[in-house]
């Protein structure tokens, strides 16, 4: 059955067994995700016990309830399941977290184990994807420096107008670093506008991108080609400060930086150089410390704009998380293919 606004509407024979289900996660992004349809499938689907939903596996309620527990149904804020959570809970045997990575979640022991874990990361790539298309386009218009000129000069025929940088929605070049997920659909965003995009992505063949209407390139030589550049791949170790002082330094004049992946992905201390001295504009809806400390130099730079880690799925949207974490859970009562299972031995190229 696919995802939709009507499930509650459909006529369904309950599972034969019910599975014993907690669901931990925030309380404000339960509160967004299951509205009252999504609700009455999850309750279909499971036997949901203890508090709906839970906040932390040391809850009294919870702790009592985690010996008989099957299923667990993860999201944002819930804790990670640690050797203590995994020891009380023995009859555990799938987690479907209606997020993104399940990195900061899942322990070693629980891939040992055996356990089925599936992820709604795919789900929210689309909202990511969008927010870095607007970035793209928006700042291809240079839209930020019109709004503070305009702002400043409040004269929109002014001579300002002149030190604005040429407009690049026509024949500019995107480079894509990271063919994930969300660099896919960007990449798919992307076809009908007049852009050359290049990607740098090492485990991408060239039939792949071509797929995709990229052009797989060189990381050092994307940033040297690339107008506007966005950052789509997974923080590991070999990708911590992937963007250091001297790849930052390869980057055009002008040139736009966006960043919805990984803070990590970038040397703050060089990028806060590198956009002090006009070099380029930086979009960061993730930065290296979450949330930025206070006393950042980041706050202050014009040429920086800050968002709280808003690209990735929000109130309504989060829909669509719950929506996919329920569809896998059918499959797996059902006994069918799982579409979104993650494997241990792909966690080293994940986010």
């Amino acid at each position: 059955m696919s995802s939709s606004d009507d499930h509650a509407g459909i006529a369904r024979l309950a599972p034969a067994s019910r599975p014993r289900t907690l669901v931990v996660m925030g309380e404000r992004h339960f509160r967004d995700m299951f509205d009252a349809p999504r609700l009455h499938r999850l309750r279909h689907l499971c036997d949901v016990r203890g508090p709906l939903p839970a906040g932390s596996f040391h809850d009294g309620r919870v702790r009592a309830e985690l010996g008989e527990v099957e299923v667990l149904l993860t999201g944002w804020g819930c804790p990670p399941l640690d050797d203590e959570v995994l020891a009380a809970a023995p009859r555990l045997r799938a987690v479907f977290h209606a997020a993104g990575s399940v990195k900061a979640n899942i322990p070693p022991a629980a891939w040992q184990r055996g356990l089925v874990v599936t992820s709604a990361a795919a789900a929210n790539a689309k909202p990511v994807a969008e927010f870095t298309l607007a970035s793209i386009l928006l700042e291809g218009r240079r839209t930020w420096r019109y709004v503070e000129g305009y702002r400043r000069h409040r004269d929109g025929d002014s001579a300002w107008r002149d030190l604005v940088p040429p407009t690049l929605n026509h024949g500019a070049v995107v480079g894509l670093v990271g063919l994930s997920r969300v660099g896919r659909r960007v990449a798919e965003l992307l076809q009908p506008f007049d852009f050359t995009v290049l990607a740098a992505d090492p485990i991408v063949d060239r039939d792949q991108a071509a797929r995709l209407g990229v052009t797989l390139a060189d990381l050092d030589d994307l940033l040297r080609s690339s107008d506007i550049v966005s950052l789509h791949a997974p923080e590991l170790p070999e990708t911590r400060h992937l963007l250091d002082r001297r790849r930052l330094a390869l980057l055009k004049k002008d040139a736009v930086l966006i960043n919805t992946a990984r803070g990590g992905l970038i040397d703050t201390a060089a990028l806060i150089d590198t956009c002090r001295a006009g070099h380029i504009r930086a979009i960061l809806d993730v930065t290296e410390d979450e949330p930025l400390p206070a006393d950042s130099p980041l706050y202050e730079l014009p040429s920086v704009q800050l968002t709280p880690h808003i690209a990735g799925s929000m109130h309504g949207e989060t829909r669509r998380l719950a929506d996919s974490a329920l569809d896998e859970l059918e499959r797996f009562l059902d006994r069918r293919p799982l579409e979104h299972q993650v494997e241990a031995a792909g966690l080293s190229t994940l986010a």
